[in-house]
């Protein structure tokens, strides 16, 4: 683990996309509104589990800061490429980083869609898991689209 004891707190924010191809047939059913599985609402239950899983990111990754976040917000919606676009926003005034927190956010609202439409096919690619902005601490960051 990283010594950040002498490192002074400044406020943090982290964002970072998941894009998932879920094919024709199953986006159809998502843009008439959050579709229904047999497990439940697809959008909504892919939310509180980024957020949940946020949350948890100092003990699923080893060696990872256990933070407390002040803030984490998923937003999900459907690109001009017809895919699923999960964006998670993480933000805390903390010694490190809050990236991990918004990469596993995206990553298990994206594996959360899957196991929600898997039903429907299995046909489906995460296709993409990135940061696409970081600010605070040494560097900042921002993906050029």
């Amino acid at each position: 683990m990283v010594n950040v004891g002498e490192k002074t707190p400044t406020q943090r924010l982290a964002r970072a996309r998941a894009c998932v191809w879920l094919g024709e047939d199953i986006l159809t059913q998502l843009e008439a509104g959050d579709m229904h599985s047999p497990k439940g609402p697809v959008f909504q239950t892919a939310i509180i589990a980024g957020v949940m899983a946020a949350k948890k990111t100092g003990e699923l990754i080893p060696l990872c800061h256990p933070i407390g976040m002040e803030n984490c917000q998923i937003d999900i919606r459907i690109n001009e490429n017809r895919e699923v676009e999960i964006h998670c926003t993480a933000s805390v005034t903390a010694k490190t980083g809050i990236e991990m927190e918004a990469l596993t956010g995206a990553s298990i609202a994206a594996l959360t869609i899957y196991d929600m439409c898997k039903a429907f096919s299995q046909n489906i690619i995460i296709k993409e898991i990135r940061l696409v902005e970081k600010r605070g601490g040494k560097t900042d960051f921002l993906l050029e689209e």
